[in-house]
């Protein structure tokens, strides 16, 4: 052998040693998480581990194509890797800057049998977790395809207890969350919270979900494992999961780990995995707080459809304008003013998304909306018909535009769409997208109801700003159980909360329920103010008919709290008991403080380090007064002020179910003249 064969001889060895190992690590920035992925036996996998301990155990991943199966007889054709670091900021949210650091694996495999076909699996590692997700490449002999199943794991070393929600039975994601070993959970809905340890917690779910199927995990009992999550994806009617056509990618499957509840609520590591903003001119969209015509409609004082009590009138929306111009709102949201409602309209397919009803001056109050520095919000429900709002979408968003409408609030209530298809299958996720791309279009923001699950898009496309996909505060006023229990509030931050921004609709300030007596929200008035910083949304509404805030103290805490904020600290929380968060104000030196409890009492002391060295500060405190109980006298609140400085500690006794909600203003110096 001569020198120059045998160079090129070891300089092939060199680029093929690394291709040959079995796996490959990637740590996070700061080494404490560290991802081992590779080949087991052919079979793709990757596991976990956080300062040496087994996190997730190794974890099959794959799927099941109408070309074949994509699970084994693969080899790695080579890895590549990349850092990033970089800050960026978001145009809304519970933090101004968001750090995005993270180390990227990505091995590019390719089977040796079967389908022969390429598949490139991407490992991103942050601090706070990882991103796992699929490509496939351009390749020959795969154009168009169908998923029939993902195979994707999360084998779990201990039968760890979670929070979830189940995919059966549940209707738009609003059923209760519910604690339960993983091994007695069935099929549930992303995202999945685990407490693992008093030092370990865990959030699964997915970002950037765009094109695809949304996820569920079916727990299994499989070799390697306490309990195996493995990937259920929702599916098209006829079965097939995802409908995909080379180059594709997956959204990417999450893992948020850390070792307080709090930490689970400050990670941006979902946000982190979505594209940029693809908005140029972010301007017009907006923060702030609403009025609505829509609780009356629950009590039975308004109707939806024409005729004696119909809420949407000309009249009684000046009312709410005038209303909100009076404290400071900046929109006035009307259910039930376009035709389409009478009837059974969840059936009859009649929305008419330009028309109002005779009774409603749609243009007229815009007009007067804005000369009092206000703007309607435009109700549009669409009764699940998608294609139906799709053919309008142009010419109603066009008509909202040119009458400078800047947001709506979507619906979509029934359990198909277009009477065919999951809302939560590839057919939904593919009708929201078009919504919100046609209202970045037209400048409207859009607030989602019955919506998919959120997964972070709001970063890449910020004019969705708030969604359900929950039990809000309409299960207060006509549930059969009674109303959101009193846990409810100090569960949804840990679970649906980190998905993303949540229209509650909080601040019922009147419990009485006349249309379903018995039924009425089971939290004390405090309560209902602490929802306005505890549940984010950077449009929050007063949900109560304005009439019941007249006379009402406690009112003055919704018109001062913000909604768009430069950070958030979680001071004080154990999941499904109680919650403390704090959050600075974007456009001030102010913070707001809101803190909650289950139907057990409490007294928490909130200690104020999160405050700036050397600053007085005023604190409004609101808390459960005399006597406050969410089963027998919900009403009473305390309203005291505090001096206080950085490191200094509120006391607060929370009732059952209780609450206080707390604005803390620097004193502005006393100047000398």
């Amino acid at each position: 052998m001569t020198i120059m064969k045998l160079i090129v001889v070891l300089a092939a060895a060199v680029v093929a040693m690394p291709l040959a190992l079995a796996h490959e690590v990637v740590s996070s920035p700061d080494g404490h998480i560290k991802v081992t992925a590779g080949l087991k036996g052919g079979k793709p996998f990757y596991s976990v581990a956080r300062d040496g301990r087994a996190v997730i155990n190794p974890s099959y991943l794959g799927f099941e194509l109408d070309k074949g199966s994509l699970k084994d007889g693969f080899e790695v054709i080579a890895s590549k890797r990349d850092t990033k670091c970089e800050t960026w900021t978001q145009v809304w949210g519970e933090d101004k800057d968001v750090v995005n650091h993270y180390n990227e694996l990505r091995l590019c495999l390719r089977q040796r049998r079967g389908t022969k076909l390429r598949l490139d699996v991407v490992l991103r590692v942050f601090d706070d977790g990882l991103g796992l997700r699929y490509e496939f490449p351009k390749q020959a002999g795969l154009g168009e395809f169908q998923i029939l199943d993902e195979l994707t794991q999360v084998a779990m070393p201990v039968d760890a207890q979670a929070w979830t929600i189940p995919t059966q039975g549940t209707t738009y994601y609003e059923a209760l969350w519910t604690k339960a070993p993983l091994s007695q959970k069935p099929e549930v809905s992303t995202p999945v919270t685990i407490e693992v340890s008093d030092s370990l917690y865990m959030v699964l779910h997915d970002a950037a979900l765009v094109d695809y199927a949304s996820l569920n995990y079916t727990p299994r009992h499989l070799p390697g494992a306490a309990v195996t999550l493995v990937a259920s994806l929702t599916p098209w009617k006829n079965g097939v999961k995802v409908y995909g056509h080379a180059p594709m990618v997956t959204p990417w499957r999450t893992c948020i780990i850390a070792r307080t509840p709090g930490e689970l609520i400050t990670s941006r590591l979902m946000l982190n995995l979505n594209e940029p903003c693809k908005i140029a001119d972010t301007s017009w969209i907006t923060c702030g707080k609403y009025v609505g015509i829509w609780w009356g409609m629950h009590m039975k004082d308004y109707t939806w459809s024409q005729g004696p009590k119909h809420g949407a009138t000309t009249a009684n929306t000046k009312r709410y304008i005038d209303f909100a111009a009076a404290h400071g709102m900046k929109g006035v949201l009307v259910e039930g003013w376009n035709y389409g409602w009478d009837g059974d309209w969840a059936r009859d397919n009649k929305f008419d998304y330009t028309k109002p009803y005779p009774d409603y001056d749609f243009e007229g109050l815009q007009r007067y909306a804005l000369s009092r520095g206000v703007s309607l919000i435009a109700h549009n429900e669409t009764g699940g018909f998608a294609k139906t709002y799709e053919d309008q979408l142009e010419a109603a968003f066009s008509l909202y535009e040119r009458m400078g409408i800047h947001a709506v609030k979507t619906g979509y209530v029934h359990p198909l769409m277009d009477e065919k298809e999951d809302q939560h299958s590839q057919y939904g996720i593919r009708h929201y997208l078009k919504v919100i791309e046609a209202a970045a279009r037209h400048h409207i923001m859009v607030v989602n109801h019955e919506p998919a699950m959120p997964s972070g898009l709001c970063r890449t496309y910020p004019n969705l700003i708030s969604g359900e996909g929950f039990r809000g505060q309409e299960w207060n006023a006509w549930s059969a159980d009674g109303g959101n229990p009193p846990y409810h509030v100090t569960v949804l931050p840990f679970t649906r909360g980190l998905a993303g921004s949540m229209d509650f609709t909080p601040g019922i300030f009147n419990f009485a329920n006349k249309a379903m007596p018995g039924t009425h929200p089971q939290t004390t008035l405090a309560k209902q103010l602490a929802e306005y910083v505890l549940l984010y949304t950077p449009w929050q509404m007063a949900a109560d008919e304005i009439e019941n805030y007249e006379g009402q103290p406690a009112f003055q805490f919704i018109e001062d709290v913000p909604t768009n904020f430069e950070r958030t600290v979680v001071l004080n929380a154990k999941i499904g008991n109680y919650l403390t968060i704090a959050r600075k104000d974007r456009d001030s030196d102010n913070w707001c403080v809101g803190s909650a409890t289950d139907e057990t009492a409490r007294d928490l002391d909130l200690k104020l380090d999160f405050l700036d060295q050397g600053k007085s500060y005023t604190a409004r405190i609101y808390t459960d007064g005399p006597g406050a109980d969410y089963r027998t006298n919900p009403y009473p609140v305390t309203f005291t002020t505090q001096a206080v400085k950085r490191g200094d500690v509120i006391k607060v006794h929370l009732a059952p179910s209780g609450g206080a909600a707390i604005m803390i203003v620097p004193v502005k110096p006393v100047t000398n003249h």
